[in-house]
């Protein structure tokens, strides 16, 4: 606007000088001596000013966006005359090589480069192998299904915010624009490029970052208590990545509160064999298998208020036996022998006994309850209990 103004008062003072010199009426004598006192002072008005730094900006505005063109053009025809490439123009089946042998912080860090390779990033086949390779020992089906819970009650919580966020766009909805006020809700709500909460590299990062408990067992607590030497008990774990360990939270044993502890290493962790939790009794399904030198775990708890834990033994022979391998007869028998080789001959725990036809829990106030058996058939397994056997024989 300031802009033409100028002009038209420029082509207006034109138009006056172009006319013939004839004497002028007074009148026009004074607006000429006007007309000159007006553009003599107009200097020293800011409107002036104004015109002068719009005019200049938009020279200047005209020149940059020419010099910038002139800059972008010529390093496209530099890219295009080197060859350079990006990383998305590699075929996909290269391209997803070298994802698949990235680590999983690299991996985070290439889902934040561009869109294109976020949805690579974070697609659950990747994420499923690093899961399976760092978490796969200690995570079960009861951390998978307390992950289930656990993003159903966010879903729930989500649910309720939004619930209470659209009663109070209801109660303020007069007098502002509803629209308006539904954008700023989502806008705060919905970040772009969230990650999908129910992802496998959602429960990767929630387990690395310790953000999570999960359900597993931990082999000798309480950091190797001698009341729990060759034991194995139910805990919520968290991890701690500054330490590379794990805190363990042991259920409570009747009036006890919950016992924690700290620096749980990996090696002392597994996830539950058996779906069984950890107050239940196990309904065993080996009892007629059982033959002497079997390896096996057993339920046992001080008393009916604690949850069980699995101790380890072997099935032995009764009295009756000399343990000859070719006169044993011990497996046609309705009794089994457990014995506890942990413990010192003539120790309490060092025998027990069940029925095999009709085993349910078994055993008194003083020693203790026996409850579910399970036969140990993986070598891995086994190995994993001749590791923790104790140095000292136990009393």
């Amino acid at each position: 606007m300031l802009l033409c103004f100028f002009l038209t008062c420029i082509s207006f003072i034109l138009f006056l000088k172009s006319l013939s010199l004839k004497p002028l009426p007074l009148w026009a004598d004074e607006m000429r001596f006007l007309s000159h006192w007006f553009w003599k002072e107009l200097s020293v008005f800011p409107i002036y000013k104004v015109i002068k730094n719009s005019l200049c900006t938009y020279t200047f505005s005209i020149s940059s966006k020419m010099s910038f063109k002139k800059k972008y053009f010529s390093k496209v025809e530099n890219v295009e005359e080197s060859g350079e490439m990006s990383v998305l123009d590699l075929p996909e089946l290269a391209l997803e090589c070298i994802l698949e042998r990235l680590p999983p912080d690299a991996l985070c860090s290439m889902a934040g480069v561009c869109s294109s390779l976020r949805e690579r990033c974070i697609s659950d086949h990747l994420w499923e192998k690093h899961m399976n390779r760092k978490w796969g020992k200690v995570i079960g089906q009861a951390a998978y299904r307390e992950w289930q819970w656990h993003l159903g009650s966010r879903a729930g919580v989500s649910n309720l915010k939004q619930n209470k966020q659209k009663s109070l766009i209801r109660l303020f909805s007069f007098g502002w624009s509803l629209s308006w006020i539904r954008s700023k809700v989502n806008d705060n709500n919905t970040p772009r490029n969230s990650l999908p909460v129910d992802s496998i590299m959602a429960w990767y990062l929630a387990l690395e970052t310790g953000r999570f408990w999960f359900p597993a067992q931990v082999y000798n607590r309480e950091n190797g208590h001698v009341g729990f030497m060759l034991s194995c008990y139910d805990a919520e774990l968290c991890y701690d990545p500054r330490t590379d360990t794990f805190q363990a939270r042991y259920p409570p044993h009747g009036r006890r509160a919950i016992a924690i502890e700290n620096g749980v290493q990996w090696e002392r962790l597994r996830a539950p064999p058996i779906d069984t939790p950890p107050h239940d009794l196990h309904v065993s399904d080996c009892l007629n298998e059982l033959s002497p030198g079997d390896h096996i775990e057993i339920q046992w708890r001080k008393n009916k208020d604690f949850p069980y834990g699995w101790w380890y033994g072997v099935v032995g022979h009764l009295e009756t036996c000399d343990g000859d391998a070719n006169h044993c007869r011990c497996h046609y028998s309705d009794t089994v022998v457990l014995e506890f080789n942990q413990y010192t001959p003539g120790s309490r725990w060092r025998l027990a006994t069940i029925d095999r036809k009709d085993h349910r829990e078994e055993g008194n106030e003083i020693d203790g309850f026996y409850g579910g058996i399970r036969k140990l058939c993986s070598d891995e397994e086994i190995s994993m209990w001749k590791q923790l056997w104790p140095t000292d024989v136990l009393e």
